[in-house]
């Protein structure tokens, strides 16, 4: 066989599909995407006193400032459910969609030097990410469980109920949320570097603007006239969601349910559009 007519294994070409899923090509590299996955599991808290500590010491720290401050001084209310264990509850579902957001919207900076050297599947970066943060949320699940048994064990009357059939469905809204808003910042960071200051003082605003620290009831009662920005907040649905199948306290409906559903997969294919059109040319840029 001449070389002229030898078949490439494969072909590298910055020609892509507007959406390029290119799952078969991510498969093939899934070896590179377990090791970022543990190289992220593992240096983040390397050369720490506490270590892998911090994973459960930030929700409880975050959980018992809130309760202080909204809770004790503030006297919002939360019902019969604790107003440590609502939350925890809230903070859990938060870290997750916030850790996946802040973490992917650097991947083009954080990683222009490999980038620059070696070709594989671009999107790695960031499902290396999610799927590190997946790890750090199975951590914090298991103090938010361990704070509900005692919550039951002290005789207050709580329990989940069958939405609790949805949880991998909210776990995937929150993913696709994060992924898809994190790489179209990381997409205009390439050009406009203030933007990477901007993420996170811009989530800790979206965190008050989520009904994370307050019930969404409590809004639409004590400020009817601004409770719209928090029910059309993707991210109210999720954590009151969460709560209602946790906790059985809180709103849901099918209506935001199905909204924030939407929501995310539209913000995860814009993402996925803006990111291969980046990836194309960004190192002539960062």
């Amino acid at each position: 066989m001449t070389e002229e007519n030898q078949d490439w294994l494969y072909e590298i070409t910055p020609k892509r599909k507007l959406i390029d899923l290119n799952f078969g090509e991510i498969w093939r590299y899934r070896d590179l995407l377990i090791l970022f996955v543990k190289r992220n599991i593992v240096t983040v808290y390397k050369q720490t006193i506490l270590g892998p500590l911090w994973y459960f010491i930030q929700p409880l720290f975050t959980a018992i400032t809130f309760t202080l401050v909204f809770n004790k001084i503030a006297n919002v209310p939360t019902g019969e459910v604790p107003p440590f264990l609502f939350n925890l509850t809230g903070i859990t579902a938060w870290n997750y969609f916030a850790q996946c957001l802040t973490g992917t919207s650097s991947t083009f900076q954080a990683n222009a030097g490999i980038f620059g050297k070696v070709y594989f599947p671009r999107v790695i970066m960031p499902l290396s990410n999610v799927i590190t943060n997946l790890f750090k949320f199975g951590i914090q699940m298991g103090v938010l469980l361990i704070a509900y048994l005692y919550a039951v064990a002290s005789g207050i009357e709580i329990e989940p109920n069958i939405n609790l059939l949805l949880f991998p469905v909210y776990i995937i809204m929150m993913a696709f949320m994060g992924l898809g808003l994190g790489m179209i910042i990381s997409a205009f960071t390439t050009k406009y570097r203030d933007l990477s200051v901007l993420v996170g003082f811009a989530t800790s605003l979206l965190l008050y603007i989520s009904a994370v620290p307050y019930p969404l009831a409590e809004v639409e009662k004590e400020m009817p006239e601004y409770a719209w920005i928090v029910q059309y907040n993707p991210l109210t649905h999720i954590i009151e969601g969460f709560r209602f199948m946790i906790l059985d306290t809180g709103i849901f409906s099918w209506y935001g349910f199905l909204y924030t559903l939407f929501i995310s997969i539209f913000l995860f294919l814009t993402g996925l559009i803006v990111f291969n059109r980046t990836e194309k040319n960004f190192i002539d840029t960062v």
